[in-house]
C-alpha cells in the first residue's frame, strides 16, 4: 500500500434506487469532515443493481467512485465495493444517513493511537422526517469495548447490540479477513459487528457519529424485516458465527512470538 493510500479513509455506501435521492445530503456531510493533515477520504458508492436511477444523484467529484452490479442486497454491495477500497480504514455510511462534523477525525484518532483497537462505533441519533432528532437510552461508557462484550450484551437483550453497526469504522485488513458483510437478506451489518467483537477490541465514542434517517422506504421498516421465522434464522447464524470465531481463538492484532502484537499490527 502506497504512503498516500495508507493515509486514506474509504467510505463505503450501498445504494438502491429508492434511497438514491439522499446521496447529495450524504455527500454534503462528507464534505463537512475535516481530517488531520495528510489524510483524505474516498467515497465508494455501490449500487445494488444496474438501474438508471442512481447515477443522476452521484456527485461529480474525483474523490467519488460509482459502481453497479447485479442485485444481492446491501451486504453484497458493500463487500464487492471493497474491490475499490484502497485505504487503511473503511467507514460505513448508508445512503440515507449523515455524518456529523468531526466523525471521521474521531475515528481516525482512536485507530491511529492504538493498534490494538480493530474498529470504532459511536453514538447515534435518529433523524426524523420533520428534521428533529431523537436519541437512545443505554449507550455504553465511552472507551474500549472488550472482545466478547457485544455478543454477551446482544444475546441478553433480545438480539440488540449496545452499539450501532451503521457507525462502524474498521481496519481494512481486518474487514477483509472476516469476509466483509454476512450473506444475509438483513442484519448483515450486525453479523459483521459481532464477528469483529469476537476477535478484536473495539471502541465507542459518546460523541454523535451518525444521523440515522427514519423514512418510509428504509429496509428496516418493511414487513419482511420483522418476519419472525426469518429473524430467528438470521439471529441464529449471526450468533453461531461469532461463537465459532471466539472458540477458534483467532485474534486481532496477531501476536508475535512473545505474545505481543506483531510488527505488522503495530506499524
Amino acid at each position: 500500500m502506497s504512503a498516500a493510500v495508507s493515509r486514506r479513509v474509504v467510505v463505503v455506501t450501498a445504494v438502491h434506487a429508492p434511497s438514491a435521492r439522499f446521496l447529495p445530503e450524504a455527500y454534503d456531510s462528507l464534505c463537512a469532515q475535516r481530517l488531520p493533515e495528510g489524510w483524505e477520504w474516498h467515497w465508494v458508492i455501490q449500487e445494488d443493481g444496474g438501474t438508471d436511477a442512481v447515477l443522476p444523484y452521484v456527485p461529480d467529484d474525483a474523490r467519488v467512485t460509482f459502481r453497479q452490479g447485479r442485485p444481492g442486497g446491501p451486504g453484497v454491495a458493500r463487500t464487492i465495493a471493497l474491490a475499490h477500497a484502497e485505504g487503511a480504514y473503511v467507514k460505513i455510511l448508508d445512503a440515507d444517513d449523515l455524518l456529523p462534523p468531526g466523525t471521521l477525525a474521531r475515528d481516525l484518532a482512536v485507530l491511529e493511537a492504538d493498534p490494538g483497537i480493530g474498529w470504532t462505533t459511536s453514538r447515534v441519533l435518529d433523524l426524523l422526517p420533520d428534521g428533529t432528532t431523537a436519541g437512545f437510552p443505554g449507550d455504553p461508557e465511552a472507551g474500549p469495548i472488550e472482545r466478547g462484550a457485544v455478543l454477551d450484551f446482544w444475546t441478553a437483550n433480545d438480539f440488540r447490540a449496545q452499539v450501532h453497526p451503521a457507525t462502524l469504522c474498521v481496519r481494512r485488513e481486518l474487514l477483509l479477513a472476516l469476509g466483509g458483510w454476512m450473506a444475509l437478506p438483513a442484519s448483515e451489518d450486525t453479523g459483521l459487528l459481532l464477528a469483529l467483537g469476537a476477535v478484536s477490541r473495539g471502541w465507542f465514542s459518546s460523541e454523535v457519529g451518525l444521523y440515522y434517517r427514519k423514512w418510509e422506504g428504509q429496509a428496516t421498516r418493511q414487513p419482511t424485516h420483522v418476519d419472525p421465522a426469518e429473524r430467528a434464522a438470521r439471529m441464529a447464524v449471526v450468533e453461531a458465527r461469532a461463537r465459532a470465531l471466539a472458540e477458534f481463538g483467532w485474534r486481532y492484532p496477531p501476536a508475535g512470538p512473545a505474545g505481543e502484537p506483531s510488527a505488522r499490527a503495530t506499524r
